[in-house]
């Protein structure tokens, strides 16, 4: 869907997995102050809006996702991940439960997918699952926000920021006391606070371990899902292959090395071996060129690295 705030002026749009919404809206550092700040507000109308209703709504994606709900209090946000039997990540949820509903936004373009997974496991459970896209668009407040959340809106308040499901009728006339703000700017926040993103940290055989999400999205003390064998397997007997990593980037570098650039060991020159990969790589306000990547998990962490031909300086995300 694309946004009706594309409309405001200096409006970008953005691309990719993200078309629909703007990239930013024509300055794009005064718009990461003032996120950083609390000030503005982040249209992400593009992304997918899941609903589940029914008396058995909690305990039945108790057994389904990774995070503990069965006793989810009305209000408080969390995330979960749903796995394959191996273990690899497919879908990371954000959810919150107003106490009737459910109430997950995922990433642009996967509900679908998702639903189909979620009804082909409702057995005899009392719940109903919804595609609430084409009524509700999800808008972030950073943290240290003044604004109210409009009436009929359902929050998500998070330790970053509250995310509203706001009726998509409302919109365009949203006041989020502040400056609309574009996704480039929500994005590098997310690089700083080393959040990883579904398919810009995942791909096709990503764990949970490996981006730091045991805890986050993982509960260790549960079980019933599937891919559990694996997560238990790594957590109890072993290391994953692979971490995330927190990149500085060489600021004198014109371009940023794209999402999937290989990442090398600088002392081994442009011909050395691949270990591992750039992940999401923005411009930060005050921190210069920075990204997320994985790396195998016996890279040492005093390593100096090159992605594609940027020198790199790794922080520790994921302990090896």
């Amino acid at each position: 869907m694309k946004s009706p705030l594309l409309s405001l002026p200096g409006a970008v749009p953005a691309e990719g997995v993200d078309e629909g919404v703007a990239a930013h809206y024509g300055d794009l550092f005064r718009e990461q102050r003032a996120l950083a700040d609390g000030t503005g507000f982040v249209d992400l109308s593009h992304r997918g809006v899941v609903a589940v209703t029914g008396e058995d709504r909690l305990s039945w994606l108790h057994l389904l996702l990774t995070q503990h709900v069965s006793d989810l209090p009305a209000g408080q946000a969390t995330e979960a991940l749903i796995l394959s039997a191996n273990g690899h990540v497919e879908h990371a949820l954000y959810l919150v439960d107003d106490g009737s509903t459910t109430w997950a936004h995922v990433e642009p373009g996967t509900q679908e997918a998702l639903i189909a997974y979620l009804e082909s496991m409702k057995f005899f459970y009392r719940v109903e699952v919804t595609d609430r896209t084409g009524e509700f668009a999800v808008v972030h407040l950073p943290a240290g926000s003044i604004a109210a959340a409009p009436e009929g809106a359902v929050v998500r308040e998070t330790s970053y920021g509250r995310d509203l499901f706001l009726p998509r009728v409302d919109l365009e006339a949203f006041d989020g006391a502040g400056p609309a703000v574009g996704l480039l700017a929500y994005e590098a926040l997310r690089v700083e606070q080393h959040r990883p993103r579904l398919g810009f940290e995942t791909d096709h055989r990503t764990i949970p371990h490996e981006l730091g999400w045991i805890g986050s999205a993982v509960h260790l003390q549960k079980g019933c899902y599937r891919g559990q064998e694996t997560v238990a397997r790594v957590q109890n007997l072993g290391k994953p292959p692979r971490r995330l990593v927190f990149l500085h980037l060489d600021g004198s570098e014109v371009h940023l090395p794209p999402h999937g650039a290989e990442l090398r060991l600088a002392d081994d020159g442009p011909e050395g071996r691949k270990i591992g990969f750039v992940t999401t790589s923005v411009r930060h306000h005050e921190l210069g060129p920075i990204a997320l990547g994985l790396v195998k998990r016996n890279v040492p962490l005093d390593a100096r690295l090159v992605a594609d031909t940027t020198a790199a300086a790794q922080e520790v995300v994921v302990e090896p």
